[in-house]
């Protein structure tokens, strides 16, 4: 195939509908000759954010379709799977910003995945719950058949893992009793998951848990095992697995609890209780269900409540086995409670051991110690982000102090001689105004020389052209992972700190 030209390239992005008349002489304009190369109209598109580089790639392919799902156009590939795709895509006019998930070409023509597919987009819009991502519509075109989801900034649970290696139990506790009221609530419509698993949970920018893909495999609990193994989307091969190795039919509604055990205890241990294979014989094997590594032989440090819902919840015997999610949330939220007692028990220790120690060091070395301390301002007006924010700075060692209200924040730089040695102001609530709030820091006479951090909200991009930033004045765009957040405010504190 011959390579494209800029030309060319122009001419196809109007035939698709990417760009109008006006968009693309607007670009010759900038670069001021029809002669300039294709790598040059692809740049000066992409910073206009006019394409994505998936747009490109299916231009410079030759695709005609796949562009636009209805009144929404495709951003990029989000995932994919056997069954479908999953893309995030942007409402033509209103500019909402969704997740289109689109049945694979191949089972288009198949009537029981096509209704498998129009199931699971008629139940997942009857579910509205804090856990669950919702469906909003569900099309159907000719071959066509589609989903348009509310789309989650973040990443799934196992891509989640395998940045953070392992969770803490307060926070695998947390996670999971969220997943577990999600699941309550869907058990009480009369609808259980049956595809538990961590690629079908999804953590928020914000580390709020969300399941998707409810109801996604009802009909595979009809199959033989032998029919099973050749199935071409045996998307329950591990319930049918478990169910085999304890006896009961195809369908029981305790698997769910078995497999958020499952989820629980890879969070918890960074590694999956289930020996993990593609090969579909093995996961059926009883086996792969009987040989799981007891958690405490893993982590022995692990609280006791931890460890008895973990094994509860994996009982093999289904008798033994929580009997609905809402008997294994009254549990998990009993475990974070005594999780939170024992913590607060231990700062008070720590608290009491500290004022012993300070009480008995000389004069200076106190001084030193608290020069040595580095204070992080957030100028913040989201309780749960404020929350998640000074938490984490904390576990980083940092003194922390929260405002809602930018002015209040910036006039205590008047008041005291240096109340903080880094100040972030957050646009997730306050919007624009943290950007005039951060542009005001950088030129008044008490603060400009202060380091100082803008952190802007998923949709809030555009702002970014608009910050005064420095060397010492950083602009933060979400979704960020926390630790890369921390990592850059460190950065930015210290440098205060050493004089530079």
């Amino acid at each position: 195939m011959p390579e494209l030209s800029s030309e060319r390239l122009a001419q196809r992005t109007q035939e698709v509908g990417l760009l109008d008349e006006r968009q693309v002489e607007a670009i010759w304009s900038e670069l001021g000759t029809r002669s300039a190369t294709i790598l040059e109209f692809q740049s000066v598109a992409l910073r206009r954010e006019w394409l994505t580089n998936y747009q490109i790639e299916k231009l410079n392919r030759g695709d005609r379709s796949g562009f636009f799902y209805g009144d929404y156009r495709t951003l990029y590939l989000v995932g994919a799977g056997t069954f479908a795709r999953v893309y995030r895509a942007v409402h033509t006019k209103t500019g909402e910003v969704v997740a289109i998930k689109v049945l694979r070409r191949r089972y288009s023509d198949v009537p029981e995945q096509m209704q498998k597919f129009a199931r699971e987009g008629r139940m997942g819009k009857t579910l509205r719950h804090p856990g669950i991502v919702p469906i909003f519509h569900v099309h159907s075109s000719g071959t066509t058949h589609y989903l348009i989801m509310e789309f989650v900034e973040g990443h799934n649970l196992r891509e989640f893992l395998k940045v953070r290696k392992k969770l803490s139990p307060d926070e695998a506790t947390d996670l999971a009793s969220q997943l577990a009221d999600g699941l309550k609530y869907a058990f009480k419509k009369g609808i259980t998951h049956r595809d538990i698993k961590m690629t079908n949970v999804l953590v928020s920018s914000r580390g709020k848990a969300r399941l998707v893909d409810f109801g996604l495999a009802a009909a595979s609990g009809r199959l033989t095992d032998d029919e099973l193994v050749d199935y071409p989307n045996a998307r329950t091969i591990d319930y049918a697995g478990l169910e085999r190795a304890t006896g009961v039919r195809k369908d029981d509604k305790r698997s769910d609890t078995y497999f958020l055990g499952c989820v629980y205890y890879h969070m918890l241990t960074g590694q999956p209780p289930l020996q993990e294979t593609k090969d579909r014989i093995q996961r059926l094997s009883v086996s792969r269900f009987r040989d799981v590594e007891p958690i405490d032989n893993i982590e022995p440090g692990l609280p006791r409540w931890v460890v008895a819902v973990v094994k509860k919840a994996m009982q093999l015997n289904p008798k033994n086995r929580y009997q609905s999610p809402e008997e294994m949330l009254g549990d998990l939220r009993m475990t974070a409670e005594r999780l939170q007692a024992r913590e607060d028990q231990e700062l008070l220790d720590a608290l009491h051991g500290d004022a012993k120690l300070l009480a008995e060091m000389p004069t200076e070395s106190k001084a030193a110690q608290k020069e040595q301390q580095v204070t992080i301002m957030l100028v913040e007006s989201n309780v749960d982000m404020q929350n998640i924010l000074r938490d984490n700075l904390k576990r980083q060692g940092f003194r922390v102090l929260v405002f809602s209200d930018p002015d209040r924040a910036t006039s205590r730089f008047d008041q005291d001689d240096r109340p903080a040695d880094c100040i972030v102001f957050s646009t997730e609530d306050l919007g624009e105004s943290a950007v005039v709030a951060f542009n005001q820091f950088a030129v008044h006479p008490r603060c400009k020389n202060v380091p100082a951090a803008l952190l802007l909200g998923d949709h809030h991009g555009d702002w970014r052209k608009d910050a005064r930033v420095a060397d010492h004045r950083a602009v933060i765009q979400m979704p960020i992972r926390l630790n890369a957040f921390c990592g850059i405010v460190k950065k930015l504190a210290e440098r205060k700190k050493n004089g530079e």
